[in-house]
């Protein structure tokens, strides 16, 4: 009898198996369509064992992957080991061509540096030459170029050293600070999500592009009729000491301080412009929470140390607030009692309706309606009436038109409502007797101080404001106007009038386009002309309508380049306008000052508000890192690009610093 034997076919990890000697698994039987029987083949016992290939087998699919990730492995452990040595190589050559003896004996200076003249009307030295001004070959070069001097560190006065070709002028910068700071990211500093460091540029880093000066003094006075800068420096003992400082070209970028409004008190108020402002600003805070955490505090002192009062609803403000808010919510609650994150309050009063009045109304009521589920209280129509030592007065008015009085209890007030003159621009203004303006320097078109020689001072960033008034200029226009000099205006008359205007004040423009309707409009008789009375009103009408433009960093940055490349062109065709009987420089070498509005932006609590015009754009993590992506971009230097994306790293791995320093 045969007998139906079942075959096994070997899989391909017995066959390994068996290669390397050992006992294979159960066998796989083949499948049934595979059995064969045979008459002639005898059954072979059950404990025989299957034949076993001689050719080699392929590698297992598993060999293959485990090999190919040691090879990408390996390479990837050599290039990170090169990549390793040759950053140390390059250290090593940076330190050691960077720290070698370098000769500076007998370094040339000036005689009149160090022993400088006495003059100007009140017998002060007139500093006409520094310490540095003939140390090497670069810097004599220089010595008999135009004298530029830019009173402030600001975005102004850093745009114009950015702007500035390096050779055509004799550059000083003067200014109390040693640094730049770049004040958009201030509240974010108030609280440690950056540093302070990381805000700041020192002013010599970045003068010596232009192979410029710096003085470390502040400007208090003025004598336009001899060129003569005066300025305040203290001496080795700390006394101060007032010298004059020549100038050909004066740059007034000094920025403003806030305005007051006559309100009580403000001396118990914090303000936000400066890094010192910041600093202070976080030790009170941090100042207050550690107060509040210790058992012998009262429940009402607790809740006054953790009450946190905003005075302004604008982007200084508001996002001033949302920091405050953002330490509370992710380091606060993790490293102080529970309790005081709950005792926590935020207050930002706002005189207006709505907070960020000057973006759109879209933005205003999303900002409002996250603060509200913030729990952050917004008082809007309140004007603050008093400030004192533990607590805040202020009047809401109804829409009924009744007044009433609150109170807030708090230990900390942020005063940030619009701005005022500092003492310098307040002396400039005074020199002047065209200068009506209240907070700031009136300046025209080109960008000159109104009443000073004409090309000699220049203002600007938030301690100047364009002129929008047009009627001042009538008389002016008549003149240029009237060709038949009957004393009245006809369209045609008007016509070339209006192009004179656009081109005096660019920012009237948008008040002109329908000429033939305002020809029409103001010509009460229907004589076809316009008596003298009749533009008059037309012109003043105008002006009130004109917008003046707001004091914020991208004006003083679009001012600041715009006056760099003026100076450029100055310095090239100076001598040839000069030959040419040419007396308005300005004019010959360059178009009015015209402010290409960018958008505005504001940080909201990680999320953020972007206000282009026509377009708004808000919302969560991807609108904030939009905003971060911006302000890393408008960072003054690569240094500083580094230590802000370090410190944005840093507070979303270990959080905040909470040492009070």
């Amino acid at each position: 009898m045969y007998q139906l034997i079942r075959v096994c076919k070997p899989s391909r990890a017995n066959l390994v198996h068996l290669r390397i000697g050992l006992r294979p698994p159960l066998l796989r039987p083949l499948p049934s369509r595979l059995l064969a029987t045979s008459a002639l083949e005898p059954p072979k016992p059950s404990s025989s064992r299957p034949q076993i290939p001689t050719e080699p087998l392929p590698r297992p699919r598993l060999v293959n992957r485990i090999l190919l990730v040691a090879k990408y492995t390996g390479l990837a452990a050599l290039s990170s080991t090169f990549g390793i040595l040759l950053l140390g190589a390059g250290i090593f050559i940076h330190d050691a061509f960077t720290y070698t003896n370098k000769d500076v004996h007998r370094v040339p200076v000036l005689p009149l540096a160090l022993h400088p003249e006495q003059g100007g009307p009140k017998n002060l030295p007139i500093v006409r030459a520094l310490v540095d001004d003939v140390e090497d070959d670069e810097a004599k070069k220089l010595l008999d170029k135009p004298k530029l001097v830019i009173v402030g560190g600001g975005w102004g006065a850093i745009s114009v050293l950015q702007t500035l070709s390096p050779g055509d002028w004799h550059v000083t910068v003067v200014s109390p600070e040693t640094f730049t700071t770049f004040t958009p990211l201030l509240p974010s500093a108030a609280v440690g999500t950056v540093q302070v460091r990381t805000l700041v540029e020192p002013l010599r880093k970045i003068v010596a592009r232009l192979r410029g000066h710096f003085v470390d003094a502040k400007a208090v006075d003025l004598v336009m009729s001899e060129r003569l800068l005066e300025l305040e420096t203290l001496t080795s003992t700390g006394n101060p000491q007032n010298v004059y400082l020549p100038y050909d070209k004066l740059i007034i970028a000094c920025g403003s301080t806030s305005s007051t409004h006559g309100i009580q008190g403000l001396k118990h108020c914090f303000q936000l412009k400066t890094i010192s402002d910041a600093q202070a600003i976080r030790r009170r805070i941090l100042d207050n929470f550690e107060t509040a955490s210790l058992p012998i505090t009262t429940p009402e002192e607790r809740k006054r140390l953790l009450s946190f009062v905003v005075c302004g609803g604008g982007p200084t403000g508001v996002e001033t607030a949302a920091e405050i808010y953002d330490f509370c919510q992710e380091d606060i609650v993790n490293y102080y009692p529970k309790i005081c994150r709950e005792e926590v309050s935020i207050h930002v009063i706002q005189s207006r309706e709505h907070i960020l009045n000057t973006y759109s109304e879209a933005i205003s009521k999303y900002v409002e309606e996250k603060f509200r589920r913030d729990s952050v209280d917004l008082v809007t129509s309140a004007r603050v009436s008093a400030v004192h030592p533990d607590h805040v007065i202020y009047t809401v008015r109804a829409p009924d038109g009744t007044i009433t009085t609150h109170e807030i209890p708090t230990n900390f007030v942020l005063w940030s409502t619009g701005i005022a003159m500092n003492p310098f621009t307040r002396r400039v203004s005074a020199l002047l007797p065209n200068q009506v303006h209240k907070k700031a320097i009136e300046v025209d078109a080109h960008l000159r101080v109104k009443g000073a020689p004409l090309g000699d001072v220049y203002a600007i960033g938030d301690c100047a404001t364009i002129e929008t008034s047009v009627v001042s200029h009538l008389l002016e226009l008549v003149d240029e106007a009237d060709k038949n000099k009957d004393g009245k205006i006809d369209f045609n008359e008007f016509d070339f009038m209006v192009a004179r205007i656009k081109h005096r004040i660019p920012m009237a423009e948008s008040q002109l386009q329908k000429v033939r309707t305002l020809f029409d409009l103001y010509d009460s008789d229907a004589d076809n002309s316009l008596s003298l009375n009749e533009l008059c009103k037309l012109l003043e009408e105008i002006g009130n309508k004109i917008t003046s433009l707001p004091a914020t960093a991208q004006v003083a940055s679009q001012q600041g380049k715009y006056l760099g490349k003026k100076l450029n062109q100055l310095a090239k065709k100076r001598e040839v306008l000069e030959v040419n009987g040419i007396h308005d420089l300005d004019e010959a070498v360059s178009k009015t000052f015209r402010y290409t509005h960018l958008g505005s932006l504001a940080y909201i609590g990680n999320a953020a508000v972007f206000d282009l015009g026509n377009l708004s754009f808000m919302g969560g993590l991807a609108a904030m890192y939009a905003w971060r992506s911006i302000y890393w971009s408008e960072q003054v230097s690569a240094r500083t690009r580094f230590l802000l994306m370090i410190d944005w790293i840093i507070r979303g791995v270990w959080g905040r610093d909470l040492s009070r320093l």
